[in-house]
């Protein structure tokens, strides 16, 4: 049911764009109206919301709210018909699937961009540009007791760090624990939590010994208050951008975003419009906020899985 190992490692050429999302694919049919619930990851959230936005001025009538829970906590109403679309940075859990199941929740899942983890540190740090797969388990892995930069790596300066990172409800938290400590949700737990990546930036920006990890977007949202820092898993050290993460070269930290959908929501007319409106203009608004686009025949074939669902309830 989930599309996320042959995602990861699809290797395609994305053409950037900055045009305007064509609205012109959809008739305007400013009668339709109705409230899609959708909640979940907060890096995913720039993009749904972004959608949300332009739907909107086609179809005012229409309410989008669009929450913040992480992809746990959006999953945990999902599965129990709370929502019609979960935001997630990861595939759907085992014991999520079971949780769905027991509550009469079918669904579908879109995969919807691509995203490149980024490790981050505050610009006043003059003497790190790099760290190792190895190095960042040392650093995350339970029980780390490496707390100072020269414990990472001879050279490096004896002072103390301080770690930020999202919280155990967020699906960057389950990948990154599952790339760079093999286990998932495997984590030292002195660190700076939030499920709001904001929260995270204005914490590594104000904190010149500062070191964390979040989606792109966010950190391409404030390049001048952060520093990226390049990940060396065995090919030499690789910066997230547009094209290593296309390419899967930024790698283990390269990952696909979905967004699932309750398929019992696909019976209102509004929720299918929205998500087609969606798929149609995914490439710009993906690209917009920040993020790495699929290649369109991915993005057709969300469109045939919205058609084909839809179809079997009519």
């Amino acid at each position: 049911m989930t599309l996320a190992l042959g995602i990861a490692l699809i290797v395609g050429i994305v053409a950037l764009g900055m045009n305007e999302p064509d609205t012109s694919l959809l008739a305007t049919d400013s009668s339709l109206s109705g409230t899609i619930e959708i909640d979940g990851s907060s890096t995913v959230f720039p993009i749904t919301q972004a959608v949300a936005e332009e739907f909107r001025k086609v179809h005012p009538g229409v309410q989008v709210p669009v929450g913040v829970s992480g992809t746990g906590g959006g999953f945990k109403r999902f599965v129990v018909g709370e929502t019609h679309i979960s935001n997630a940075s990861r595939s759907i859990k085992p014991i999520e699937i079971a949780a769905a199941e027991e509550n009469g929740v079918e669904f579908i899942e879109i995969a919807v961009g691509f995203d490149g983890l980024s490790v981050i540190a505050n610009p006043a740090n003059d003497f790190l540009e790099c760290l190792n797969t190895d190095e960042l388990r040392a650093i995350w892995e339970p029980g780390s007791e490496v707390d100072r930069w020269s414990d990472v790596r001879d050279g490096l300066p004896d002072s103390k760090f301080r770690l930020y990172g999202p919280d155990t409800d967020s699906g960057t938290f389950d990948y990154f624990t599952e790339s760079i400590v093999h286990l998932e949700d495997a984590s030292r737990s002195d660190y700076s939590a939030s499920s709001d990546d904001n929260v995270l930036i204005r914490g590594v920006s104000g904190d010149k010994d500062a070191l964390g990890y979040f989606g792109y977007a966010f950190y391409s949202s404030s390049p001048d208050k952060l520093k990226l820092i390049a990940v060396d898993s065995g090919s030499g050290c690789i910066y997230p951008s547009p094209a290593t993460i296309n390419e899967g070269t930024y790698s283990p930290l390269s990952r696909p975003m979905f967004i699932y959908v309750n398929t019992a929501a696909l019976e209102r007319e509004e929720v299918v419009v929205f998500l087609n409106f969606y798929l149609d203009n995914a490439t710009t608004l993906v690209e917009e906020v920040g993020y790495v686009s699929l290649p369109e025949a991915m993005y057709d074939d969300g469109r045939a899985l919205v058609s084909s669902s839809f179809g079997s309830l009519n």
